[in-house]
C-alpha cells in the first residue's frame, strides 16, 4: 500500500481519480499509460485506487504521458486532507 499500512488518504484518492480521468480522456489503457510513463501497469492500478503516494519524478512522468501540465494534475490537492 504505497509503502505504508495506513491506507489511502483523500489526497491520494483524488490524485488517482485525476490520473484515471486524464487517461480515459486520452483513450489509454492502464498498460499504455504505464508504458508511456516507464512504470509497471500494476503501479498505475494501485495509483488510480489511491493506494500509492508517488514521487515528484513519477508525477512529472505521468503528467508528460497524460499530456497535461503537472500543475494542472496537482491543482488544489494541498486543500485535501493528507496524513495527520
Amino acid at each position: 500500500m504505497g509503502g505504508t499500512e495506513k491506507g489511502r488518504t483523500p489526497r491520494q484518492a483524488e490524485f488517482g481519480d485525476r490520473v484515471r480521468a486524464y487517461r480515459q480522456e486520452l483513450g489509454l489503457s492502464q498498460e499504455a499509460l504505464a508504458e508511456d510513463a516507464g512504470i509497471n501497469r500494476t503501479y498505475i492500478a494501485s495509483l488510480e485506487a489511491g493506494m500509492r503516494n508517488p514521487s515528484l519524478d513519477l508525477m512529472a512522468r505521468l503528467a508528460t504521458a497524460l499530456k497535461v501540465d503537472l500543475g494542472d494534475l496537482l491543482a488544489g490537492l494541498q486543500k485535501k486532507k493528507g496524513r495527520a
